[in-house]
């Protein structure tokens, strides 16, 4: 069941356009993730949602009822949103107990109503709620903060960038922990972030939003492997674009003959590889030959920049492969492409 519709909205700031005829369906349950780089439009858009400001047009409707149009702007209060901000913002002087029930009517307040099944459910123990909020880890702190959110049952829930300021090891953690109790609480969510790896991993559905227009919505993985512009290739994770030619379901580039996806288009084009398809083996091969110039170890994989052999100012390629199987730099591999590739036409060229 359709549970947000965006319909047409726009926005601007002195008449500068920042969100440009938005329009977002989220089914019952689903978790959206907006992904989007700084400037994109995404604060803007969540603000219009949570009622912090009037769209210049278009239409905004919860569970089939309108609370923004031309004619109607319920106030933040009356549309029953949860919401979870960048740092958490707990109150320091309240104990977690306290914190979560915040929101909720006096009378629950006193209460402390639900607040050992909230804590459960965001994978906390009932021991928290006596604590200091200041006495948490990050990643803790995130997960009171969506307790909270959760507290009053909202309609929507809204992630405002919620892991950017954990480490690596707690943003893991608490993602998991979080999608996890998003879902047994069957909330409709909107996250937003500039985190592609955290937009592919929690969203059921991802939407890149540039320059305040939305560029693609769909699956995580469709949109990885199929996105629709060359731009959003480079956009969403790493990718090689080569100047090729296509026929007959085949591209012909620097890489070789390589098998194409459906519905590729033919003549000339940019063929799109993603560096993990790349694959390198001892010189000589069947592949094609390639000289390692340089490599950056990440540790479980590696990062590895190679020339094209007999090809004469030829674009230099990058692999992604396990860490334990880093060449040294001079050595010559021969290279393959593991997997179909896509293509764009070639002039639909990308931004600089």
């Amino acid at each position: 069941m359709l549970h947000l519709r965006i319909d047409k909205l726009s926005k601007g700031f002195g008449g500068v356009p920042v969100l440009r005829g938005i329009d977002l369906a989220v089914h019952s349950g689903e978790l959206l993730a907006i992904l989007g780089a700084s400037g994109s439009g995404k604060t803007t858009l969540l603000r219009l949602i949570c009622g912090f400001e009037r769209p210049d047009a278009g239409s905004i409707e919860i569970s089939g009822r309108i609370i923004t149009d031309p004619r109607t702007h319920l106030s933040p209060e009356q549309r029953q949103i949860g919401y979870v901000a960048q740092d958490g913002a707990l109150f320091p002087h309240l104990s977690v107990a306290d914190n979560i029930v915040f929101g909720l009517p006096r009378q629950l307040r006193r209460k402390q109503y639900h607040v050992f099944e909230l804590l459960e459910l965001v994978g906390l123990s009932t021991t928290f709620a006596t604590r200091a909020p200041q006495s948490l880890s990050g990643g803790e702190q995130q997960r009171v903060a969506l307790a909270r959110a959760l507290a009053p049952s909202p309609k929507l829930v809204l992630l405002d960038e919620p892991f950017s300021s954990l480490d690596a090891a707690s943003r893991v953690e608490t993602r998991a922990t979080v999608a996890k109790a998003l879902a047994a609480a069957g909330a409709t969510t909107l996250l937003v972030t500039h985190d592609q790896s955290e937009a592919l991993s929690m969203g059921n559905e991802v939407a890149v939003l540039q320059e305040g227009r939305l560029k693609q919505v769909s699956d995580p993985v469709t949109l990885y492997r199929r996105p629709i512009t060359a731009d959003l290739a480079l956009f969403v994770g790493e990718a090689i674009l080569l100047p090729g030619t296509s026929a007959n379901g085949y591209a012909v580039c620097a890489l070789g003959r390589l098998k194409l996806a459906a519905g590729a288009p033919e003549g000339q084009v940019k063929v799109m590889v993603r560096p993990e398809q790349i694959k390198l083996s001892v010189f000589p091969g069947p592949g094609v030959r390639g000289r390692v110039q340089s490599v950056t170890f990440h540790g479980r994989d590696a990062g590895v920049q190679l020339s094209l052999a007999d090809q004469e100012n030829g674009p230099l390629v990058f692999a992604r492969i396990a860490g334990y199987a880093m060449p040294h730099i001079g050595v010559d591999v021969d290279l393959s492409v593991d997997g179909e590739v896509i293509a764009f036409p070639a002039q639909q060229a990308p931004k600089a």
